[in-house]
């Protein structure tokens, strides 16, 4: 089974409960969080990588404790033909999909560690960056 990518979004009542502890332990999935933002009694977010029998067991539960649950179905895309090798999503870009490869300063992109935060789609300045639904 491939992992599915979902975004959680806590309130901040329970932002200081173990709920991934109870995800792991409970429903034996296997949790990569790819980004995630969360502090006790402030509204939080997650990214996660999802794996496991209990998938839709898991997210029943997590939906019963209060937490939105919505699939991660946008993705960004990187244009070749715009993209002019600047680099400046680089900078930005919190996992590391977006680097420099060295010695011939090529920007390499790899999807499979993109969150969609989208910070590379604000920063390029010739638009090669883009969100598809």
């Amino acid at each position: 089974m491939s992992p599915r990518k979902i975004v959680l979004r806590f309130g901040p009542e329970i932002s200081d409960k173990p709920i991934i502890y109870r995800l792991v332990k409970d429903y034996d999935l296997v949790i990569n969080i790819l980004k995630a933002n969360v502090n006790p009694q402030k509204e939080g977010i997650m990214v996660l990588e999802i794996t496991g029998e209990k998938y839709e067991e898991g997210l029943k539960y997590l939906r019963e404790q209060g937490v939105a649950v919505q699939a991660l179905t946008r993705e960004v895309v990187r244009n070749e033909e715009r993209c002019t090798m600047c680099g400046a999503c680089t900078v930005l870009c919190p996992t590391g999909a977006l680097y420099i490869e060295r010695p011939g300063m090529e920007v390499r992109f790899e999807s499979d560690n993109c969150v969609v935060c989208q910070l590379c789609v604000k920063v390029c300045p010739v638009r090669a960056m883009e969100v598809k639904l």
